[in-house]
C-alpha cells in the first residue's frame, strides 16, 4: 500500500480542506510579556468549543494544557483513552510522545557537552562502532539539526509494509542505514531523519556507560519528578496509557501492526500533558542545562530546526517546540517562549492534527482569528461509504463537486485515491474496488488509481488482474516507482 505518500497526501487535506469560517476572541487583546492574560471565563469557553469542535469534525481525542508562567490556564480531556472498552481519555492519561523524545534525547547531549565528555563538533563516528565511510565526517551537531545527509530509516520503501514490525535492538533501525547512500553531503542540506537521533542515543550510551532509558530517568524524568514518563520500546504493558487509533472518516479503526522497538532516541518516551509542563518549566528555570548551552541549541533556525527542537513563528511570536506522530498518535509542544506561554497536545487519534490545534489554541489565547474545524471533504465522502455505500459517496462527491467547481480538491486524484486507500487498509475491498474505479472515471490518467485496483486484485489473488493495472499504471508513469517495484513482485511470486 501506497501509505508513505498517503500520509503525505492526507496531513496536507487537513491543513487545507477541514477548517471553516470561524469567531476571533476581539475582546481579548494580544499578549505581550508581562501583560495581563485574558479573563479565564472567556478562554475556557472558547476553548472548549474549539475542542468540541474538533472531536466533532477533526478526529481529536486527548489532552490539551495551556499554560501561562507554569500556571494551567486550561486543562481538558476529550474523547477516549481505549475505544474498546469506552475508557475516557483523562488529565491522568499516558501518551506515546513520539517524536516529542527528540529534545529530550537533545537535552542528553548537552549535559554531556557541560561535562566535558563530548562536544557537538566532535566527528559522531568517535563514539560509534563499525561507522561506514561515507559517515566519518559527519558530527554530533549534524545529527541533532537533521544537517549530516543519513537517510531516515522510516523512508526505506519496505518500512510501512514490512520493516516496521519487526524486532530492533538498541538502535538497530538506525544501522540498517550503515550501506545505503547520504542524500547529501554532510552540512550542506537539510533532511529530518530519525536514524541520526536514534545514533544520538547510541552515543548517549557510549559516553555515560548506561542505557539511554536509564539516562532519560536518571537525568531528566526522575528529578523533575515526572512520575507518569518513562521509555517504552516494548511491549510491557504501561498503566494508564491510552490506546492510538487510525480513523475511517468519522469512525475510529485499528491502527496497522507495528513494533514500537525501532525508537531508540528518535521517538519512544511516554508522558502526561502535567509532567510535559514540569519538564517545560524546567526549561525557563535552567535546573538541566544552563542558558548558554539552551541558547546554543535554538541559536540557529536557519532550517526551522536547532539542536532537536522545532523553531517556528506563529502568530508573529517565536514558538521553540517540538511535534510527534506515529503509531495512532498526533502531539505537539508549543512553547512560546518570550510570552511564556506553553500550549501542549496530546492525542491518540492519527486523525488529529495536534499541529494545528495547538496553533489554533493558542491564536485563542493572544486574541488572533482562527477558525472552528469542520468536517473535510474526504471525511464526508467516506463516512457516506460506511453509511449508505459507495454510490451514496459518489453521488455526495459530485455534489460537492457541482457546489466548488474550482477547488483544488477536485482538479487532482487525491482525495478518491486517499480514500480509496483508507477503505483497501481496513479492508473494505468492494468499496474500495469501486472508488479506484470512479476515480479512473474522473481523471483517466490516474497512475495511481490502477495501482489501487493492483493491490485489490493482488488482496482477492487475481494475479493476472493486478498485473494488467501495474502495467496500465506504468503506461501512464514510467516512472512510477511503486508500480514498478509492484510489478517486479507479482512476476517474481507467479507459480512457474
Amino acid at each position: 500500500m501506497r501509505k508513505i505518500w498517503l500520509m503525505a497526501a492526507v496531513a496536507g487535506a487537513v491543513l487545507s480542506g477541514c477548517l471553516g469560517a470561524s469567531p476571533s476572541l476581539a475582546a481579548a487583546p494580544s499578549q505581550d510579556p508581562g501583560r495581563a492574560a485574558p479573563a479565564p471565563g472567556v478562554l475556557d469557553a472558547a476553548f472548549d468549543a474549539y475542542l468540541q469542535a474538533s472531536v466533532a469534525n477533526a478526529g481529536f481525542s486527548g489532552t490539551v494544557l495551556v499554560a501561562r508562567d507554569g500556571a494551567p490556564v486550561f486543562r481538558r480531556s476529550y474523547g477516549l483513552a481505549s475505544q474498546e472498552l469506552a475508557a475516557q481519555n483523562t488529565n491522568e492519561t499516558v501518551y506515546d510522545l513520539a517524536s516529542i523524545t527528540k529534545p529530550f534525547t537533545a537535552l542528553l547531549i548537552m549535559m554531556m557537552q557541560e561535562e566535558g565528555r563530548l562536544s557537538v563538533s566532535d566527528l559522531a563516528c568517535s563514539y560509534l562502532t563499525d561507522c561506514p565511510e561515507a559517515w566519518r565526517t559527519i558530527t554530533i551537531q549534524q545529527l541533532l539539526t537533521h544537517t549530516s545527509g543519513i537517510e531516515s530509516y522510516s523512508r526505506l520503501p519496505e518500512w510501512d509494509e514490512e520493516l516496521d514490525t519487526r524486532v530492533f535492538w538498541r538502535g538497530g533501525a538506525a544501522m540498517m542505514m550503515r550501506d545505503q547512500p547520504l542524500r547529501f553531503s554532510p552540512g550542506t542540506g537539510w533532511r529530518y531523519s530519525n536514524t541520526g537521533f536514534d545514533l544520538l542515543g547510541l552515543i548517549i550510551e557510549r559516553v555515560s556507560g548506561k542505557t539511554l532509558p536509564d539516562m532519560y530517568r536518571d537525568r531528566i524524568l526522575s528529578p523533575l519528578g515526572m512520575s507518569r514518563s518513562g521509555f517504552h520500546t516494548s511491549r510491557m504493558v504501561v498503566p494508564g496509557a491510552a490506546t492510538g487509533y487510525y480513523s475511517l472518516g468519522s469512525t475510529f479503526i485499528n491502527k496497522t501492526p507495528q513494533s514500537s522497538s525501532s525508537a531508540y532516541g528518535a521517538s519512544g518516551l511516554f508522558g502526561t500533558v502535567d509532567d510535559l509542563l514540569k519538564w517545560d518549566q524546567a526549561l525557563y528555570s535552567n535546573r538541566l542545562i544552563s542558558a548558554a548551552s539552551y541558547e546554543q541549541m535554538i541559536a540557529d533556525s536557519s532550517n526551522e530546526y536547532g539542536f532537536g527542537w522545532e523553531m517556528r513563528t506563529w502568530h508573529g511570536r517565536r514558538q521553540v517546540g517540538h511535534a510527534g506522530s506515529g503509531g495512532g498518535f498526533s502531539n505537539l509542544i508549543g512553547r512560546f517562549i518570550d510570552d511564556r506561554l506553553t500550549v501542549i497536545v496530546l492525542s491518540n487519534s492519527d486523525e488529529a492534527n495536534a499541529n494545528a490545534t495547538a496553533r489554533d489554541l493558542a491564536a485563542i489565547y493572544f486574541g488572533e482569528e482562527y477558525r472552528l474545524p469542520v468536517k473535510g471533504r474526504k471525511a464526508r465522502f467516506l463516512d457516506a461509504i460506511q453509511a449508505d455505500g459507495p454510490e451514496a459517496a459518489i453521488q455526495l462527491y459530485r455534489d460537492m463537486q457541482a457546489a466548488e467547481p474550482d477547488a483544488e480538491a477536485f482538479k487532482t486524484d487525491e482525495l478518491l485515491v486517499t480514500a480509496g486507500y483508507d477503505l483497501h487498509g481496513v479492508p473494505l475491498m468492494d468499496a474500495a474496488r469501486r472508488v479506484f474505479e470512479f476515480a479512473l472515471e474522473q481523471f483517466p490518467r490516474s497512475a495511481y488509481s490502477h495501482d489501487g485496483l493492483a493491490d485489490v486484485a493482488l488482496a482477492e489473488g487475481r494475479i493476472e488482474v493486478a498485473v494488467r493495472h501495474f502495467e496500465m499504471s506504468l503506461a501512464l508513469d514510467p516512472t512510477n516507482e511503486y508500480a514498478i517495484k509492484g510489478l517486479e513482485q507479482v512476476r517474481s511470486s507467479r507459480p512457474r
